[in-house]
């Protein structure tokens, strides 16, 4: 059985500000992710999912920790090992448009992996290949081939992708935000796609900031923040038992389909690293901040929120249900 590991994966950015030093955007982030299975990588901009996805496919090195697949470690292949690797992992990302070049046909996507994977394939043979990857994800052939990706709804565009990647011998699919830019109608068949792959076996990261469709697709659900884990489990547990007081607020914020906006107040506002809070005056929470004086003297700087590098420790609340400690 394939099972793609993270194990403790932490990675830092070059700070942009003019005080430099380095910025955590994932710390010691460990998971599996078996065959068969769909885990939903939930969390606010920011907060590492992306950064996730792109250490999974290679794009982007880890500063320490491990990414393996079937016990290898893929910061290790050659060449001919990472080839092998993506002919088994492969990513769909959120904005389909921007994977064609608009002067090329759309379906010369596919035309890109026959050079690398099918070259010996015969016309017939691939034609073949291509018309049975586009019913599998409910394309008429005739409707989307020798098309321009203009010429092609979103999704469209994105159901091509997910049939680019049914091509090869896929194993895990890195789903980044892939429904974000679709209309609702359009949304459910996509996610109806995911369900109906994953019950053929194949392990999907479906990642999203809408908890609402991790809800729906997922079989275990992990809530990141700041580039930590927040809790992690499976689906049932962490949106009927919350624990985390993040994963409340998410659950929280989520519109209700029945209830109209009222507006209240804001309760009080925790200010970070102090005992105390602030209060909300009935339309928006004052916040003081203490803006100490630039040694430069070219004005003032606002403090920078510091996120520490070792992330908080995680405790079992329940069998298979992991809570951090508050931070």
């Amino acid at each position: 059985m394939s099972e793609l590991k993270v194990h403790e994966v932490s990675k830092l950015f070059q700070a942009t500000t003019r005080a430099g030093g380095l910025t955590p955007a994932l710390r010691k982030v460990s998971f599996e992710l078996r065959q068969g299975e769909v885990i939903s990588l939930i969390g606010e901009s920011g907060s590492g999912k992306t950064t996730i996805g792109k250490v999974i496919l290679r794009l982007v090195r880890p500063s320490s920790g491990t990414v393996t697949y079937d016990g290898k470690d893929i910061t290790r292949y050659s060449a001919r090992g990472l080839r092998d690797y993506y002919r088994h992992v492969q990513g769909v990302f959120q904005d389909p448009f921007s994977s064609y070049n608009p002067i090329y046909h759309a379906d010369r996507v596919f035309d890109l992996l026959r050079d690398v994977y099918f070259a010996r394939l015969s016309d017939a043979a691939w034609n073949d290949k291509i018309d049975a990857a586009l019913h599998a994800v409910a394309l008429n052939p005739s409707d989307v081939l020798g098309k321009y990706p203009h010429e092609l709804s979103g999704g469209q565009q994105q159901r091509l992708l997910i049939a680019r990647a049914l091509l090869l011998d896929v194993r895990v699919l890195v789903a980044d935000e892939i429904i974000s830019m679709l209309d609702a109608s359009t949304r459910v068949d996509v996610l109806n796609l995911l369900v109906k792959l994953k019950q053929e076996g194949l392990a999907i990261l479906f990642i999203t900031h809408d908890l609402s469709l991790g809800n729906y697709v997922s079989d275990r659900t992990i809530i990141l923040r700041h580039g930590a884990i927040a809790e992690i489990g499976p689906t049932e547990m962490i949106f009927g038992n919350p624990q985390h007081d993040y994963t409340k607020m998410l659950l929280s914020a989520v519109p209700e389909l029945h209830k109209k906006w009222r507006h209240t107040a804001l309760g009080p506002v925790a200010l970070p690293g102090d005992d105390g809070a602030v209060s909300g005056n009935g339309s928006a929470a004052v916040i003081p901040v203490a803006v100490p004086s630039n040694p430069n003297g070219r004005g003032a700087t606002a403090p920078v929120p510091v996120i520490p590098l070792e992330p908080p420790v995680l405790h079992e609340f329940e069998p298979g249900h992991l809570v951090a400690e508050p931070e």
